[in-house]
């Protein structure tokens, strides 16, 4: 590897560490609709295809290890995958430990990236033998997979009925836009509609606010007080191997390696039945809801590398609910990327391996000493500086550049639909992979209803 590529590597590690350290501690920002625009934007713009990989891989292990931080200090998740450690944060908190929780939730996510990064990529060699079978029947996998993320979902049977419609509504979005052509016959609008489905939950929203009735029964807050114990501050250089007692330390370690091996499988539901398996014989709530906390947070971000790394280096299609959603740029981003075309064709095993090693240290690095010494400083800016709508009103402009982009003035009415329709199914317990599996098996879903 040239010393050029390798210095935009560790300049894009560290850019990704430090956006993302920022947006990680903003209360809200689903990993998601933060992760896949700037993406798919570094994708579309032509940057080196493993220097993005190094940006995304730095951004997802700061992201995972600084949503802990609005969950121990305000009980408000950080993104979709740390709402399942509220319970256990606000428990932690009720005793005055929140700088506790702090430290077990992102020591807990430093033994999931050390243990995630050499699983993935010892899996994803073993599986690329394996890997024509697989894209062979990649269609009916998708739906398969949309059916069993559906019978993992909140609402099961609404997640199930979702399908058909929905793959309906996609399909017959594309052949308008063929039947009026504005995008040639045959080619797939896809992006704008990935990303209307990404930021659903924002545009229903949005829409909501224009109907009087809606808006007058909103509840209305005052602005908020959250106090933060300035005498919590860690002094010494953060250890996560001192940080965890030995119990939890091999929680993490085991949960962190079930999450690389199952990456195919909803990480909130894997992360919530783990967390309650692995710490149901505790009494003692303190210790309890600290076990609990650091094996999920080790979890999850070992779900988020795997779930990235074992379909990109052994398939090139996005084969789990992380690849088919915030990693999904990396697989599908036409005209750049496509499923035939993409990093599982350009980057050899050297590439991923650097990769993931610059990325993950370079997070590791900065974002675990910041967020362990500095947490409770960082917080307070951010709760106070940055105001929440202004990320999503960021990410929302991009979608509507995007789709016009994409088939021109009528794709932004089709993504604005799709996204009112993905919000409802979202708020009804419809998850975000059930509906991205839909949005790739939509063609040979329609294909098979006719016939």
């Amino acid at each position: 590897m040239d010393p050029i590529t390798l210095t935009q590597m560790i300049m894009a590690a560290v850019l990704g560490a430090l956006i993302y350290t920022i947006i990680g501690i903003a209360p809200g920002t689903d990993e998601t609709a933060v992760l896949a625009p700037v993406t798919l934007v570094l994708v579309l713009t032509g940057v080196d295809p493993v220097v993005i990989l190094t940006f995304f891989i730095a951004s997802i292990v700061a992201k995972k290890l600084t949503d802990s931080v609005p969950v121990a200090v305000a009980g408000i998740p950080g993104g979709v995958m740390a709402a399942p450690m509220v319970e256990h944060a606000l428990v932690l908190k009720k005793h005055g430990r929140s700088d506790l929780g702090i430290r077990k939730m992102a020591s807990g996510s430093v033994i999931g990236t050390l243990i995630s990064v050499p699983v993935s990529l010892f899996l994803a060699n073993l599986l690329t033998q394996f890997s024509e079978v697989i894209k062979e029947y990649a269609d009916p996998l998708f739906f398969i997979g949309a059916v069993i993320l559906a019978l993992m979902s909140r609402n099961r049977w609404i997640a199930l009925a979702s399908i058909v419609p929905l793959a309906l509504l996609i399909q017959g979005l594309r052949h308008l836009y063929w039947g009026v052509g504005v995008v040639p016959e045959e080619t797939n609008v896809f992006i704008s509609f990935f990303l209307g489905i990404t930021i659903g939950p924002v545009i229903l929203t949005l829409f909501e606010l224009l109907i009087k009735d809606k808006r007058d029964t909103m509840e209305r807050h005052s602005h908020k007080e959250i106090a933060i114990n300035k005498n919590d501050r860690v002094k010494e250089m953060p250890n996560p191997f001192k940080i965890l007692s030995r119990q939890e330390l091999g929680m993490s370690s085991v949960s962190s390696l079930i999450g690389s091996v199952i990456f195919i499988m909803s990480p909130v539901g894997i992360t919530i039945l783990l967390g309650e398996l692995f710490t149901r014989h505790i009494k003692d709530p303190v210790k309890r809801a600290s076990l609990a906390i650091s094996s999920m947070d080790g979890l999850t971000n070992a779900a988020y590398i795997s779930g990235t790394l074992i379909p990109l280096i052994a398939l090139g299609i996005p084969l789990s609910p992380v690849a088919i959603g915030p990693a999904n740029a990396l697989f599908n981003a036409p005209p750049v990327f496509t499923l035939d075309h993409n990093m599982h064709h350009i980057l050899s095993t050297t590439d991923y391996i650097w990769a993931t090693i610059i990325g993950a240290i370079a997070a590791l690095a900065i974002t675990y000493f910041v967020i362990v010494k500095y947490s409770q400083q960082i917080c307070a800016f951010v709760f106070k500086k940055i105001p929440h709508e202004a990320m999503l009103g960021l990410f929302f402009g991009l979608v509507l550049l995007l789709a016009y982009m994409d088939a021109g003035w009528i794709n932004i009415g089709g993504v604005l639909l799709i996204g009112i329709v993905a919000g409802v199914l979202h708020r009804w317990g419809v998850n975000y992979g059930v509906q991205f599996m839909v949005l790739y098996a939509a063609p040979w879903i329609i294909t098979k209803l006719i016939g």
